[in-house]
């Protein structure tokens, strides 16, 4: 086969570090574009991308020739960075260490989309580390509880 074909979707999570609320109504819509863009640049097309103050919820398509971990540590380093320069109270600012990453079929984007988009509602009712431990278990990931949180 001489063409290489994929299609690799990906509900990536990942929180500020010790979910401090840094990411305010007014940062997110330039934040999440600026993300967005990141992943374009890297070959990844960003579904959608929303969040609440403390953690971000994106869905995207894997480029074919960008290793997963890769592509996380690019968008948090330049966000990061990014986020830094936007205002004097967020020179400190810094994403956890860790992130989560969740594959889905086709069939899975459009409620994907719809569970990103209702992000500050759904967490009227349910905390990070609630979502969070809920995606662990849906997903059969194994995890000590002890590193999970930073």
């Amino acid at each position: 086969m001489p063409q290489s074909l994929a299609s690799v979707l990906v509900h990536l999570i990942y929180s500020t570090k010790n979910r401090q609320p840094f990411i305010t109504p007014e940062i997110e819509p330039e934040l999440y574009a600026y993300q967005a863009a990141i992943f374009r640049e890297l070959d990844c097309s960003a579904l959608t991308i929303n969040g609440t103050a403390d953690h971000v919820h994106a869905l995207f398509r894997l480029g074919r020739t960008v290793a997963l971990c890769d592509l996380v540590e690019e968008v948090k380093k330049r966000s990061s960075k990014w986020l830094k320069t936007k205002r004097p109270g967020l020179a400190a600012f810094q994403w956890q260490a860790g992130y989560g990453a969740f594959s889905l079929g086709e069939s899975g984007v459009a409620t994907a989309r719809e569970y990103i988009a209702r992000q500050k509602e759904h967490h009227r009712r349910r905390s990070f580390q609630e979502e969070y431990r809920a995606f662990l278990r849906r997903y059969r990931v194994e995890y000590d509880e002890r590193y999970v949180w930073d």
